[in-house]
């Protein structure tokens, strides 16, 4: 940053003090993503072993020592997607990002989540061997209410980096998610079974698929997504999100390394239901 510059925001931010969208406190720089340094700083991405197939991030790294190391629900064939993986656990810092985004129309952190995807992709060439970008659509009528499809702020500029087209038109959603706000592990299964259909008038025929959605909770979405586009003649799905919902126990051991004071979702009890809205 160059002198002339440090000066300007220091003029504004005491002129007109902004505070930061995720922890208030005084921005001191100007910037298009009124969020500071330090709350940029606390997204950070997964870290240590996951699982080969979904992205679970293991608490110990003695699963690794399977020869495919999966867990419970990948060893039973739960997905339909053949990979997913996501950038970073779905922290406190997370999981306001991802809100301001998706409900107080802070558009721009679209691209900076892109740019994390991107990073996701470099390292993952399973999720670079694809045809096509598909962001996971919203009901209409939910697309109307909003304005815009966060999946597709996404994706739009990742599928740009990667140089390949995006599709957000293949697929679209039939059935509109319940008003309820909370809905429980087995309550977001059954509002996605069958809610998902490819457009009419469209092909997907032996296409290699990678469908970008804002947060990975149980998968539930991604798997009904995923059994549409096969059902159509999709040749492989792989699924990456900007976060990902675990264990309080995992996420300890996926950001271990990382100073960042976080409240992470402990695993739901019987009768308890996850705190945030999927869409």
């Amino acid at each position: 940053m160059g002198l002339a510059q440090s000066i300007v925001d220091a003029i504004v931010s005491v002129i007109f003090p902004a505070p930061c969208r995720i922890c208030g406190a005084v921005l001191t720089r100007t910037s298009v993503l009124p969020i500071c340094e330090g709350c940029f700083q606390s997204l950070r991405p997964l870290n240590g072993p996951v699982c080969a197939c979904c992205g679970r991030p293991f608490a110990s790294e003695v699963a690794l020592d399977a020869k495919m190391p999966k867990c419970f629900a990948c060893r039973r064939d739960v997905y339909a997607f053949e990979c997913a993986r996501s950038f970073g656990p779905y922290t406190d810092q997370m999981v306001r990002a991802i809100g301001l985004m998706k409900y107080e129309r802070l558009t721009q952190l679209g691209q900076w989540f892109a740019q994390r995807l991107h990073g996701v992709v470099q390292e993952n060439t399973v999720l670079s061997e694809v045809d096509v970008v598909v962001p996971v659509p919203l009901h209409p009528g939910r697309l109307r209410e909003r304005g815009y499809n966060q999946a597709e702020l996404i994706a739009k500029p990742l599928a740009r980096w990667m140089r390949l087209p995006l599709g957000p038109y293949l697929l679209v959603r039939t059935k509109p998610r319940p008003p309820r706000l909370l809905l429980s592990r087995r309550e977001r299964w059954l509002t996605v079974r069958g809610a998902y259909e490819i457009r009419k008038g469209t092909r997907v025929d032996n296409l290699r698929i990678l469908l970008i959605d804002d947060v990975f909770t149980t998968g539930a979405t991604l798997d009904a997504c995923s059994r549409a586009l096969k059902r159509a003649g999709a040749k492989s799905v792989v699924g990456l999100t900007v976060a990902r919902a675990i264990s309080w126990a995992a996420a300890e051991a996926a950001v271990s390394s990382q100073k960042v004071t976080t409240t992470y979702l402990k695993p739901a009890s019987k009768g308890q239901v996850s705190r945030l809205k999927m869409d």
